[in-house]
């Protein structure tokens, strides 16, 4: 055993170029707060359990997604598909006005907490915060899946985020 502790301290510019290469999936987060609908770009997303059926996202402490969604206690994740990257890079843009953000987006809302959806996404969850953890600059929030569904049966291909640009893994 080494008689020095690591540090655990690494450039950020650095740590950001190496989790980069991790491709990871993209997903539109959505919740209300007081009737208005907030969503975010997430592809910090991932299953956690099957039995409950949890999953989880983090959330950036510093935007308005992140009292929202703490405050509602309900949210919808949207799977986007490789021809959703406009979706995709409209919710990551900050300071969208509140009020027009889903302009020319077509939603659905949610059967169970009336989160929007987006249409056309390969699938989409709805969930009910089960727990939060803190994630230094993020929330780690883990809901408990309330209802899903899925796209028709055609594998519509999938939009990805890796080495700071969106890649398509095209369908069938």
């Amino acid at each position: 055993m080494s008689s020095t502790e690591p540090s655990g301290s690494v450039p950020a510019a650095e740590f950001r170029a190496a989790l980069g290469r991790f491709a990871s999936g993209i997903t539109i987060m959505s919740t209300l707060q007081d009737g208005v609908a907030h969503a975010m770009t997430a592809n910090a997303f991932t299953s956690v359990s099957l039995d409950p059926p949890l999953v989880l996202v983090c959330v950036d402490k510093g935007v308005r997604m992140h009292a929202a969604v703490l405050d509602c206690g309900y949210w919808a994740i949207s799977v986007l598909s490789a021809e959703q990257q406009p979706v995709a890079e409209r919710f990551a843009r900050s300071g969208r006005d509140l009020y027009s953000q889903f302009d020319g987006i077509a939603t659905t809302a949610g059967p169970k907490t009336g989160c929007p959806t987006v249409d056309g996404a390969p699938s989409w969850l709805e969930c009910r915060t089960w727990a939060t953890y803190d994630g230094g600059d993020h929330t780690i929030v883990v809901g408990e899946v309330l209802s899903l569904g899925t796209g028709g049966t055609a594998d519509p291909g999938a939009l990805l985020y890796s080495s700071g640009h969106y890649r398509k893994l095209p369908g069938n």
